[in-house]
């Protein structure tokens, strides 16, 4: 029996890191996964678990295949750490903080993951990207462009909404989870 890859989704700002440090003990006592991302940025800047590293440490990790996805977005590269498919092969659920552009790469890989997107309000996502201060005004403005181009699309996501309360998110995305294992 194999697991279930959850791909978790969102714009830069939407609170996927919080949403996965808010479930992580919930996610983990259910045998669920968190897989922790490999990223070109200080760990301490992202303000998530991931493990920051040079352009060159990436560059050589991907080269050695230590990397099940691994993409290039926003000037950064990320990666997801190869364990995942043993994780998977042994029936444990994996959730892993995706890209919504690498998405159909993901979905050839993987083709029956859960595809997850956190959505926000326009109006709560401007204000959280001023909040974090990590952009100016125009790095700003043309994550949320980016962001609208990408609701347009139809890509087939279920969506949680996260313009509220963090626990509701948590409460809904467990709820997919426990769902989707129910469909396996």
């Amino acid at each position: 029996m194999s697991g279930k890859l959850i791909y978790l989704m969102g714009p830069s700002g939407s609170g996927k890191d919080s949403l996965l440090q808010a479930a992580a003990e919930r996610l983990q006592a259910s045998g669920c996964r968190i897989a922790r991302r490999v990223i070109t940025r200080s760990a301490e800047s992202v303000g998530e678990d991931a493990l920051g590293v040079s352009g060159e440490a990436f560059a050589r990790l991907r080269e050695e295949g230590a990397f099940a996805l691994s993409w290039h977005a926003n000037g950064l590269d990320y990666g997801i750490p190869k364990q995942i498919d043993d994780w998977l092969a042994s029936g444990r659920d994996v959730l892993v903080n995706g890209s919504r552009g690498y998405l159909p790469v993901a979905r050839q890989r993987y083709p029956y993951l859960l595809p997850v997107l956190l959505d926000v309000q326009p109006a709560v996502l401007r204000e959280r990207l001023i909040a974090r201060g990590r952009e100016n005004h125009a790095q700003i403005e043309a994550r949320l462009a980016r962001n609208a181009a990408f609701d347009e699309a139809d890509d087939g996501c279920v969506r949680i909404d996260n313009s509220g309360a963090l626990e509701d998110a948590v409460n809904r995305l467990i709820g997919l989870i426990m769902d989707a294992r129910a469909c396996v």
